[in-house]
């Protein structure tokens, strides 16, 4: 696969409501831009050639992500932007199971369902990536998304495809649910 560049993005919240953080909440988000081999061609029904490239993307967007976090990573999501001339099915293709097996791994292990988001767009487009806890998709701390638009990126011909994470749930949550220590993560669920 084609990457023609990457993108990072950090966010680090100290406080909130006036209330300052024991510790910071960081999110980070590694982007591959990679072109599209099924842009502005016919429709295809079969689309292994991106859903065979996809362990290899994840494995690079997890280990970056991992280097911008600066943290062990907690909470998770993945998502893509296709570039108009592609359909988003092709940004889809690039995120089932294999990919986030392969972004499992590279970000240290992880139970849970990973949460993602896909569309189509041009260079300007936003994209709100949604996060949860690693290890237990219950834990209702960590429901969280990762916003931020990409200005250079898709070109028709090109797929942003992101991987985010996140160092600990919300500053200041208070909802309820499963507390992330109380969690056990052996369904993914709990």
């Amino acid at each position: 696969m084609e990457i023609i560049k990457m993108i990072g993005f950090v966010e680090e919240s100290r406080s909130e409501a006036g209330i300052a953080a024991d510790h910071p909440l960081r999110k980070a988000a590694a982007v591959a831009v990679v072109a599209n081999p099924f842009a502005g061609k016919p429709f295809a029904d079969d689309l292994s050639e991106l859903v065979d490239a996809s362990p290899a993307l994840a494995r690079l967007l997890g280990e970056t992500a991992c280097k911008l976090l600066g943290d062990p990573v907690e909470s998770y999501g993945k998502g893509a932007i296709v570039g108009l001339g592609g359909e988003q099915e092709h940004g889809v293709a690039l995120l089932t199971t294999v990919f986030g097996d392969a972004l499992r791994e590279a970000v240290g292990g992880g139970a849970a369902w990973i949460s993602s988001a896909t569309k189509c767009g041009n260079a300007g487009t936003s994209i709100d990536i949604p996060l949860a806890y690693k290890n237990a998709l219950f834990v209702r701390s960590h429901y969280d998304a990762f916003s931020f638009t990409l200005h250079s990126a898709p070109l028709p011909d090109q797929i942003a495809v992101i991987c985010a994470v996140a160092n600990r749930g919300r500053l200041n949550h208070r909802v309820g649910g499963i507390a992330r220590d109380d969690a056990v993560g052996k369904d993914g669920l709990r």
